[in-house]
This record gives structure tokens, C-alpha cells and sequence, in this order.
């Protein structure tokens, strides 16, 4: 009981918060970095064929378009004497070492490849729910000053857990074999879970449900009780046009990501001759290095410049680095060039997801923290859904040249949403929105 007082809350301090949500988005970036980079490499250097990798791709993928039906069974169900959102998160930490066990026990995945599939996607699916609580959390309990940093946090460290378990994973994949690799990384979940159990959101909470504690009055007074207020308030939300232009950027934006980074592997294999571990350790290399850039310079260059100027330049220059490998094709089997390519790729890649994630979390009514931040996500998702359906015909149809055109269309799509995206026009509908809400 003197052990569960003395523990500090998220509510406490700026720092305490960075920690949590740098801790949790590390969680997330180790399943990441295997599923959507190292498993995909791996499968092009056994020789799998591109269908066969997107196919894994749409597997690991698709859970993630149904976190919009989990969000707002958060939003209306908690457990609020531990918490508003963490009995959620401790729940997805959970899960998602559970899920990761059950498909390092799939024997032989290459030929038992339906198992290996909904392992995959079973992993996503509570990868998701984790996920959805997480940003649920950030939402509610980090001030709007600190959002733009908070995002440079969990982005790049979500990066740097990506790099780590690509890094260490690929290379474990490879020596000792598949349910090694997928074990150590639920082992290292299983370890960073004792940060969101041991920091609770608001004081006086418990730390686990037989302990002492009880539901702070800012936690009640955020919890919706009424599925009609919840449903309200979210049609309320997504009828204004920037809440539109958001999530279609997300979805654009998202699957053009997705499309080019699993196109990567398979096109540095075919004309650099690199293996599945090089790419993987020159992936993992490029997240550290945006992880890195993301935690020191990517939330504090948008705090000091703005997050759409800062995404325009980020935009423009994804599109500047894709129009060179389309047009130049003499850089294709150049090693170094492909390695730098990668490196600055990622770090661009970076710090434009960094302002897209603090531009829709800043466009958050708290009141529906969960479900409204995870539709944005949700849209991001199902975006990454479309861009992983369209390797195969794309790239078995036509040229490198046009696959990698189709990205840079993509990517000009989402900069001229981004041009007409009003955030200040949104904040002011969306708090005479809420004042409505508290009237009723």
C-alpha cells in the first residue's frame, strides 16, 4: 500500500509522460519490425514470390482497419479506478505477448503457410488493440503544448524498437531459427510491460485491481457513459470537412508507405544482390537513424516552424528521392547509393509521419479520445490495407519505372489535401462542438 502512494502518475510530470508513451511506442515498433520488414525480406531471399509477400502484407495489415470497433468500447468501458485508458494498454501488452508465443509455435511457416498467415495476423490484431490504447492515453493526458514533441518521441521510438527487433530478429531468423527470432521479441515485451504497470494516469489510482486505490475525478469526469453522447459526438466530429481531409490524407499517405517500403526488399534483392539479413540491417540502421532524428529534432522542428510547413517540405522531399530512383536507373545496382537511399528515406519518412500523427491528434476531442484518434488510425490502416493489394498487380504488370511513379502520384495527392487542410477553422468548430455537448 506505502509501495503503490509512492509510485509516480503520468499526471505528475511532462517527463514522466514522455517515458510512458517512448516505452509503449517501443513495444509497438517490435512486432513491426518484423512483420512488415524482416518476415517480407526473408520470404523474397527463400525465393517467395511477390503475391506471396503481399499476401502476408494484407495479412499483417488488415487488423488494423477494424481498430474503429475495439476504440469505442474504450472510450464507453474502463475500469476507471486504475485508469481511463491503462487498464486497456496493460491489456494489449498482454495480448500481444500471448500472440507473438502462439506464432513462434507454428512449425515450418513456409509450408504450414495458412497458419503462418492468421499468425500473423493475429499478431497485428492485438498489436492493434495495444496500439488504440496507447494513443487513446496520449490523447487524454498529454497537453496540446507538448503534443508535436510527445509524437517525436513515440514515433521515433517506435522506429528505434522497429530497427532493434529487425536488427536482432533477421539476424536470430537466420542463425537459430523463425520461433527463436518471434520468442525474444515477446520476451522484450514482457519486460517494458512493468512501465505502464507501475505508472498510473492520475493519483490515488491502483496499480492492480486488488490494491488500493480509487477513480480520480478528472477520469470521471472524461468518461462518457452513454453510447448515444459517444456516437453523437463522433458523427458530430467527422462531418466537418478538415476531419475528412485528415483521414484521407492518413489513408493516402499510409499506403503509399506501405506500397513502396515492401517493394524495397524485393527490388534491392533483384538489382543489388543484397540478402534478406543486409536489407534488414540496412532498414534497421535507416529507422535508428530516423528514430533518433525523430526524438531530437522531428517534434521540435515542427513546434518551431509548424507542423504544415514542416510536412510540405517532408512530402516534397519523399518525392525528390522516389523521382531520382525512377528516372535515374543507373543508381539501381549501386550498393552505397541504395544504402543512403534507404537511410534518408526513412528519416524524411519519419518526420512526416511525426506532423501527420500530431496534426490528427491535435484535432481530437477528448470526450471521444479513443474512438475519434483511431478512426484517423483506422484510416491509416485500411489505406495500408490498399497500397499492400496493389504490389502484386502493379509490380507484375509493369516496369519499376511506373511502380515507383505510382508512389510519388500517391504522395502528391496527400500534399495537395495537405494545402487545403484548415486546423485553426477545425479547433474553433470543434470546441463550440463541445460546448454543445456539455450543455446537453
Amino acid at each position: 500500500m506505502i509501495f503503490n502512494r509512492k509510485l509516480p502518475t503520468l499526471a505528475d510530470s511532462a517527463n514522466l509522460r514522455y517515458f510512458n508513451f517512448i516505452s509503449l511506442y517501443f513495444t509497438e515498433g517490435l512486432p513491426q519490425g518484423m512483420l512488415y520488414v524482416g518476415i517480407p525480406a526473408w520470404m523474397a531471399n527463400i525465393g517467395k514470390s511477390p503475391a506471396e509477400i503481399g499476401a502476408f502484407a494484407v495479412a499483417a495489415s488488415l487488423p488494423w482497419t477494424f481498430k474503429f470497433v475495439i476504440a469505442p468500447f474504450m472510450d464507453r468501458y474502463t475500469y476507471l479506478p486504475m485508469g481511463r485508458k491503462r487498464p486497456w494498454v496493460l491489456l494489449g501488452q498482454l495480448g500481444l505477448i500471448l500472440s507473438l508465443i502462439f506464432m513462434a509455435l507454428v512449425p515450418d511457416p513456409m509450408q504450414n503457410f495458412d497458419w503462418f498467415l492468421a499468425a500473423g495476423f493475429l499478431v497485428s490484431a492485438l498489436g492493434a488493440i495495444q496500439d488504440a490504447a496507447g494513443d487513446a492515453m496520449a490523447v487524454d493526458v498529454i497537453p496540446e503544448h507538448q503534443q508535436a514533441r510527445a509524437n517525436g518521441y513515440m514515433q521515433g521510438s517506435r522506429m528505434l524498437g522497429s530497427s532493434l527487433a529487425l536488427a536482432v530478429g533477421s539476424l536470430i531468423l537466420d542463425t537459430y531459427g523463425f520461433s527463436y527470432a518471434i520468442l525474444s521479441i515477446a520476451a522484450a515485451i514482457m519486460l517494458i510491460t512493468l512501465v505502464p504497470l507501475l505508472l498510473r494516469e492520475q493519483p490515488g489510482e491502483k496499480i492492480l485491481p486488488f490494491m488500493k486505490g480509487k477513480a480520480s475525478h478528472v477520469s470521471q469526469e472524461l468518461q462518457i457513459i452513454e453510447w448515444s453522447t459517444i456516437l453523437n459526438a463522433l458523427f458530430g466530429v467527422f462531418k466537418l470537412k478538415n476531419s475528412l481531409i485528415v483521414a484521407s490524407i492518413l489513408f493516402i499517405t499510409m499506403g503509399a508507405y506501405n506500397f513502396f517500403e515492401h517493394l524495397l526488399p524485393i527490388f534491392t534483392i533483384e538489382h543489388t544482390g543484397w540478402t534478406n539479413v543486409y536489407y534488414s540491417q540496412a532498414f534497421a540502421t535507416a529507422d535508428i537513424v530516423g528514430g533518433i532524428g525523430g526524438i531530437f529534432l522531428g517534434g521540435w522542428l515542427i513546434e518551431m516552424f509548424g507542423k504544415k510547413r514542416m510536412i510540405t517540405i517532408y512530402f516534397l522531399v519523399i518525392i525528390g528521392l522516389a523521382l531520382i530512383l525512377s528516372f535515374v536507373k543507373a543508381v539501381w545496382g549501386a550498393s552505397d547509393f541504395m544504402y543512403g537511399f534507404v537511410i534518408t528515406y526513412r528519416l524524411f519518412n519519419a518526420f512526416a509521419k511525426i506532423g501527420v500523427f500530431a496534426v490528427a491528434m491535435q484535432c481530437c476531442s477528448r470526450s471521444v479520445s479513443a474512438s475519434q484518434y483511431t478512426i484517423y488510425m483506422t484510416m491509416g490502416a485500411t489505406g495500408s490495407i490498399a497500397g499492400a493489394s496493389l504490389i502484386g498487380p502493379i509490380k507484375e504488370n509493369y516496369s519499376w519505372e511506373i511502380s515507383f511513379l505510382c508512389f510519388i502520384a500517391l504522395m502528391g495527392i496527400a500534399l495537395a489535401l495537405l494545402k487545403i487542410l484548415n486546423v485553426k477553422q477545425h479547433l474553433a468548430r470543434l470546441a463550440k462542438l463541445e460546448e454543445k455537448e456539455m450543455v446537453s
